[in-house]
């Protein structure tokens, strides 16, 4: 990966870290799929009228625009209007990296290596600490709203991997795609508010819309959406899912960091060693081969006796 690609990708997770807090923030007092679909509105318009559609069939911006934006944020907006912290919601979601090495292989043909078992054992064992901590604290943690940021992330790869075929069939601005894909969250995020929210409860919202909903809505538009899955999507058409999904592991860095500066988020000792060994996982996914490889050249290298 290219000095630039690498600041390109150091910058997108420092704004998805933060995003997490923000997301917390414009949840006070929106609903989180109305929420949700003024973000993506705020995507398509007016960036619709500049952006040319992109010259792939529509089966493609559908299945796109359903996982990697809809999915994902449904299940990640329920989960922290419902409690999750935002510093463990950060953590979790980035299993998305071996959903996508899994996928890969399954859909892809991609290899899986060893080091990509042994990492998905050892971020599972943290995902087990996290998921069974009995502490009721600001960073409590249900199973039901681990189920959803698993969802989430599971959603997430899935776009990994559409965005992978999309990029491999066809030539696509990743800004033509980013916009016109976001029509798709806009119109499913209108239907599914007005059905689960009701019409009354997104006319009190919009009514009564705060600076801070506004402000929220600025970033999670513009930069969490525009600039950072426009950058990811770049980098996926260049680089394979095995090497690009498992940057976002510096996401819960500055998502933790920021939400204890921020929301005065702490974790129990128990959540802080299920966060220490999912860590040890991710990092372990991206250096493992290396690590790997080092060892078989030392004992390539290393004389024989007789």
């Amino acid at each position: 990966m290219s000095f630039r690609d690498k600041l390109l990708a150091l910058a997108i997770v420092i704004v998805w870290g933060v995003n997490f807090v923000v997301i917390k923030v414009g949840l006070q007092g929106m609903p989180p799929l109305l929420l949700a679909g003024l973000r993506f509105a705020f995507v398509v318009f007016p960036a619709i009228f500049f952006v040319k559609r992109p010259h792939l069939p529509f089966k493609w911006l559908l299945l796109y625009g359903l996982t990697i934006s809809f999915g994902q944020f449904a299940f990640l907006f329920w989960a922290l209007k419902l409690g999750m912290a935002a510093g463990l919601a950060s953590l979790i979601l980035q299993v998305q990296a071996f959903i996508t090495v899994f996928l890969g292989a399954l859909l892809l043909k991609e290899k899986i290596k060893v080091h990509n078992l042994i990492s998905i054992a050892i971020a599972a064992l943290g995902i087990y600490l996290l998921a069974t901590t009995q502490a009721q604290s600001a960073a409590s943690l249900s199973w039901f709203t681990l189920v959803l940021i698993i969802g989430a992330a599971s959603s997430w790869a899935f776009g990994n991997i559409t965005n992978k075929v999309i990029m491999a069939k066809h030539t696509v601005p990743t800004m033509s795609l980013v916009v016109w894909s976001a029509l798709v969250p806009t119109c499913a995020f209108a239907i599914t508010s007005l059905v689960f929210e009701g019409s009354d409860v997104i006319v009190q919202s919009l009514v009564q819309i705060k600076w801070h909903n506004v402000l929220a809505l600025a970033y999670l538009s513009y930069l969490a959406t525009i600039v950072g899955y426009g950058g990811w999507s770049y980098l996926l058409s260049r680089y394979e899912t095995s090497l690009v999904a498992p940057l976002s592991l510096l996401v819960p860095v500055f998502g933790l960091l920021s939400a204890m500066l921020l929301l005065n988020e702490h974790l129990t000792l128990q959540q802080v060693c299920g966060v220490v060994v999912v860590a040890i996982g991710l990092i372990f996914n991206v250096f493992g081969s290396r690590w790997f490889a080092a060892r078989a050249s030392v004992n390539t290298a290393a004389p024989t006796g007789k």
